[in-house]
């Protein structure tokens, strides 16, 4: 997606819009003491090769609940799920809130659920 910034009469109309003149005038309503007027520590510019670089090796120290011991209960603990099931689950039997009323008919499908 491109961007395409604002004309200075798209800006002005903007902030017309909303009963100020200018950005100042926008931004009078924070205190002077909650501005922030100092310069921001970034990182130079990257290309989207490197940032993916750096995220992809930020996301490699991450430990997921399989390292480590789990505590957390409530039905998050360690189980095979086999990889069939997203497919299975995806069945428009599946796919619906609608339960038959026999409860001998729908016993397959809840067990399923279950399971």
């Amino acid at each position: 997606m491109n961007y395409v910034s604002i004309t200075p009469d798209q800006r002005s109309r903007m902030l017309g819009a909303i009963g100020v003149e200018t950005i100042d005038e926008l931004f009078e309503a924070i205190p002077a003491g909650s501005r922030f007027t100092g310069r921001l520590d970034l990182p130079p510019p990257a290309s989207e090769l490197e940032l993916q670089r750096e995220l992809d090796a930020l996301a490699r120290r991450n430990r997921g609940a399989d390292q480590l011991a789990c505590f957390m209960g409530a039905g998050s603990y360690d189980h095979f799920v086999p990889s069939f099931i997203d497919q299975l689950v995806s069945r428009g039997e599946f796919l619906t809130a609608y339960t038959p009323y026999q409860a001998e008919a729908s016993q397959g499908a809840l067990q399923a659920f279950f399971e």
